[in-house]
């Protein structure tokens, strides 16, 4: 089994029907995510995270295989993880850690500037795998990414900073039909780069970049020497979450009372067999 140690995420039931064993930790509780327009709930204070950290280690089960990181919203609750990765590289270094850096999207970053500077300066350097997208891959490596030559430079940059593993989740110079995603993985000292096509939905999702994340983590661990069947099988897995969740939307569009945000939520449990065993459904290409 393999051993996941801090998920900050809301979602991880998808790891454990692949076979993980999962410690989660939630950087933040709330009662629904904020698509819904209000909720309530906590967010956990970097006192919190250590002391959930110190009671793992009292009890000697804080010894994991990897590390996976996502939204964060205080430089100091990031510099706190930043605390936990290096103590825990300093008892395996063979740790897998894979950072999703969230900070925006679309142009708009929605966190504060200096968690930019502790991204690039601190966590970025200590990542095994990082799964930008394209507005973050842009922040991180200060380049401008407009087509497939640049996306394979910005990678090249993110890999000089530290990462063996680099995806960058979405890019945004498509056709109306379809998105980009690419990635480059090195391999004896060589990247190793491919490109995939993937069909837009004409919908919003929230919670997906989590879920991509992570479904990422399990098949480059699962396929460790097949980087783009390991690619493949989680573009393809979201892309069939996703399309049974616009399914549902749109039957769901049968109980008025439903919340809109409600009709969105992707439909994990639903989606077992095909996180368990995805068919691949998207076309992976290797770059030159």
């Amino acid at each position: 089994m393999l051993s996941l140690s801090v998920l900050i995420s809301h979602n991880h039931v998808h790891l454990q029907v692949l076979g993980l064993e999962i410690d989660a930790i939630n950087s933040v509780q709330f009662s629904n995510h904020t698509e819904y327009g209000k909720w309530k709930g906590q967010i956990l204070s970097p006192e919190e995270l250590g002391d959930l950290y110190e009671g793992l280690k009292m009890n000697q089960i804080h010894n994991y295989t990897h590390l996976l990181t996502g939204y964060i919203g205080s430089k100091s609750f990031l510099l706190k993880v930043k605390d936990i990765i290096e103590e825990q590289r300093l008892n395996d270094p063979k740790l897998t850690y894979v950072c999703d850096p969230v900070m925006g999207d679309c142009g708009k970053m929605y966190l504060p500037q200096e968690l930019l500077e502790v991204y690039k300066n601190d966590i970025i350097p200590l990542a095994d795998i990082v799964t930008p997208n394209q507005f973050e891959a842009e922040l991180l490596t200060d380049m401008k990414i407009t087509d497939i030559e640049s996306a394979k430079q910005a990678m090249m940059k993110l890999h000089s900073m530290g990462p063996k593993t680099v995806i960058i989740s979405s890019l945004e110079f498509g056709s109306e039909l379809d998105l980009f995603g690419c990635g480059s993985t090195i391999t004896n000292g060589s990247p190793t780069m491919m490109q995939v096509h993937i069909p837009r939905l004409d919908a919003q999702f929230t919670g997906s970049g989590d879920l991509f994340t992570a479904l990422l983590l399990a098949w480059l661990h699962k396929h460790s020497d097949d980087f783009q069947l390991a690619c493949g099988k989680a573009v393809s897995t979201m892309q069939h979450v996703l399309r049974r969740t616009l399914a549902h939307s749109k039957q769901a569009v049968l109980h008025p009372d439903t919340p809109s945000a409600g009709r969105m939520e992707l439909r994990l449990i639903q989606s077992a067999s095909d996180i368990k065993d995805p068919q691949l459904c998207v076309d992976v290409q290797t770059l030159d």
